[in-house]
């Protein structure tokens, strides 16, 4: 008998139930050894309105009872980034810890706030698919926690289908405009759904400067939070703090 394929490190994961790019993202940034994550799907509206994202906040518990029952986790992510803002941080960890008492928790805009904060980047460019009711949110809830919005673009999408098929030449091509600024020290590009991981590094070096995406982002503040350290540098510059 050993550990397992987590020796080092189990982490839970709650997937939407329409999101597509989550779970890959996550397969390609966590493949180290002894370390897994485990997901669960709850119900999710194919639109992305305030409204509608708040409806997820009831199942947000049974998408955790879900997680290896009975097996110990050390940290539980949950995989909305518009959602997070909508029902709210500390109210989400509330229901993850209903079902996991004390267990360590993060979110897209949790772990993109950390990562800011760790990169000292404190003026910043946001990039949505989202639409304009969703962005006020954003930027509210950003500028409150003592970040600066210098520029905000958005590719205007409610479906969120729609926004899993955003290629990547047209990703690069939005933030290497909206980073350009020199009132810009670093770019956050929101959305789970968004297809990130695989290009961060190349943008980045473009750019020059760091660049954070919601799953990228999150599968780091999982990690640290589990207490692994390992340096990747190949997912982007905050895999090196």
């Amino acid at each position: 008998m050993d550990g397992g394929l987590m020796s080092r490190a189990a982490l839970g994961l709650i997937v939407l139930s329409i999101d597509q790019t989550m779970e890959y993202e996550w397969r390609r940034i966590i493949d180290l050894p002894g370390v897994a994550f485990f997901e669960s799907r709850i119900p999710c509206p194919p639109d992305i309105t305030p409204a509608l994202l708040m409806e997820m906040h009831k199942d947000i518990a049974t998408g955790t009872a879900l997680l290896l029952p009975g097996i110990d986790l050390q940290v539980v992510a949950f995989g909305c980034t518009s959602g997070s803002i909508v029902i709210g941080e500390e109210e989400i960890f509330s229901q993850i810890r209903r079902v996991r008492p004390g267990v360590a928790c993060t979110t897209p805009i949790t772990a993109a706030m950390a990562g800011l904060k760790a990169l000292n980047a404190k003026r910043i460019a946001l990039l949505t698919p989202y639409v304009e009711s969703v962005n006020n949110l954003f930027k509210k809830h950003i500028e409150e926690k003592g970040v600066e919005i210098s520029r905000i673009a958005t590719f205007n999408h409610a479906v969120d289908a729609d926004v899993a098929c955003i290629d990547a030449e047209t990703l690069k091509n939005a933030i290497l405009k909206i980073g350009a600024a020199p009132d810009v020290e670093a770019v956050f590009v929101s959305c789970t759904s968004l297809r990130m991981c695989d290009h961060t590094r190349e943008i980045e070096q473009l750019l020059g400067k760091p660049v954070l995406a919601s799953n990228s982002a999150m599968a780091w503040h999982a990690l640290r939070l589990a207490g692994i350290d390992d340096v990747l540098p190949q997912w982007g510059r905050l895999f090196e703090v």
